[in-house]
């Protein structure tokens, strides 16, 4: 079950593209924090959502917001993913044990080992205020994050 606007966003502690660990309460009373599940590094629709984020970074990476995003691929598979797309912001690895952020956000597919594409929208104080889940083969809206954050 997907977590619920209004609800405590699940802590979470993963490493970075780079073996460093980022938390998820790191943020709070900090920064309001977009937390993107993309199913897997690589790969076509995943490729041009995450190259919309880097072309529009200041929206999703400045001093009132942290973009991070994940996926259940390996940190070693993120950082040549980084490199070759240029992304400057945090890609962390849901890999072991194999996807259980991604569980705890209700948007793993067990069947296929990968996270759907979920979105959050968490505020200063660790709440989810906005959230939408897609299939894999379906793109998110970069539009419908810009609102949910001037929302805030």
């Amino acid at each position: 079950m997907t977590i619920a606007i209004g609800q405590e966003a699940p802590d979470f502690e993963l490493p970075n593209q780079f073996g460093e660990k980022v938390s998820l309460s790191y943020f709070r009373g900090k920064k309001n924090v977009v937390v993107v599940f993309f199913p897997f590094a690589f790969t076509g629709t995943c490729t041009g959502e995450l190259c919309a984020l880097r072309d529009d970074l200041s929206v999703f990476q400045n001093d009132n917001v942290e973009l991070l995003a994940i996926s259940c691929d390996a940190m070693f598979t993120q950082k040549v993913f980084a490199e070759k797309e240029g992304y400057n912001f945090p890609l962390l690895s849901d890999f072991w044990p194999h996807g259980a952020v991604a569980q705890k956000y209700g948007v793993f597919n067990s069947e296929r080992g990968l996270a759907l594409r979920g979105t959050f929208v968490i505020d200063k104080s660790g709440i989810v205020r906005w959230s939408v889940v897609n299939s894999p083969a379906e793109a998110r809206n970069l539009a419908d994050y810009k609102t949910a954050l001037a929302s805030l």
